[in-house]
């Protein structure tokens, strides 16, 4: 144990804080709430008998999953009466995030909290089955079955096709040039047949109570909204990655920010991830 994490608990706790986020974020999908539960954890480290923790990381992490695992069972039950659309928290950064994008995200969120542990701290944060059992307090055949089981759930959000970075930058600016002047006919050069929109506004905002699939239907819905970005206006603030999907930030004319994100096959977009609900765009502010 170092002297500094026997001795003050912010600087052995501080640098491990952005790993801390990064596991309570992917298993809860919202910033807020993975933010509270690595506070939570801080506390509980405060309180802890420090000279006996061998491995700090371990704990904490051990100690930030399962505040999760509690977290998640509210979680699922707030879900159940949320209006529209559930998508997780946007994170947007410079760099593309791999290991988990959007459509895998949403992918966990079909799993049961167990499973869901179990496959982000082997699958994704590369913990053994042996740190994954005493994380999750089960045996490590069974958190390598639940693995196993989430694996095959969560095989289809895999990308397949993962488009080049810069690639997907250029396809990011070009839908917002054309979805925002009404140019409709670059615009549906860039999606798929099977494209489809989920929309989440949290009963805060407008936004499509139900996914919108197809390509004629999007382009119903995407010349309606042309004509409303031109007359009221939307403001391109930046591109980036979007839970790891290209895409763009918007201030729209309510004076709120909108993500979008889009996940891109074999150079069209074959989903378009709109973030309206305020909620979970305060931190971008």
């Amino acid at each position: 144990m170092s002297g500094a994490a026997n001795g003050d608990p912010a600087a052995s706790f501080d640098p491990l804080r952005p790993m801390l986020i990064r596991v309570a974020y992917r298993m809860l999908g919202s910033v807020a709430d993975a933010e509270d539960m690595v506070q939570e954890a801080f506390i509980r480290w405060m309180g802890a008998d420090r000279t006996a923790v061998r491995e700090p990381e371990a704990f904490l992490r051990r100690t930030v999953t399962r505040l999760c695992l509690d977290q998640l069972k509210s979680a699922r039950r707030q879900r159940e009466t949320y209006v529209g659309p559930w998508l997780p928290d946007p994170v947007v950064e410079e760099q593309e995030e791999e290991d988990v994008t959007l459509p895998l995200m949403l992918a966990l969120e079909r799993l049961s909290p167990l499973e869901r542990a179990a496959f982000l701290l082997h699958d994704v944060f590369g913990l053994s089955f042996d740190e994954v059992a005493a994380t999750i307090q089960r045996d490590p055949s069974a958190c390598r079955q639940l693995a196993a089981r989430a694996r095959t759930h969560v095989r289809e959000a895999r990308p397949r096709f993962r488009v080049e970075k810069d690639r997907g930058i250029e396809i990011a600016a070009a839908f917002f040039a054309a979805s925002r002047s009404g140019d409709m006919k670059a615009l549906g050069a860039m999606l798929a047949a099977d494209v489809s929109v989920h929309a989440d506004g949290g009963g805060k905002r407008s936004a499509a109570l139900r996914p919108l699939i197809g390509f004629d239907e999007v382009m119903k819905v995407q010349t309606h909204l042309a004509t409303l970005f031109k007359e009221h206006g939307s403001k391109l603030v930046r591109t980036g990655f979007i839970n790891g999907l290209p895409g763009f930030v918007t201030l729209e004319a309510d004076g709120e920010f909108q993500t979008t994100a889009l996940e891109i096959e074999e150079g069209t977009v074959t989903a378009i991830y709109i973030m309206r609900n305020p909620d979970k765009l305060r931190h971008l502010h």
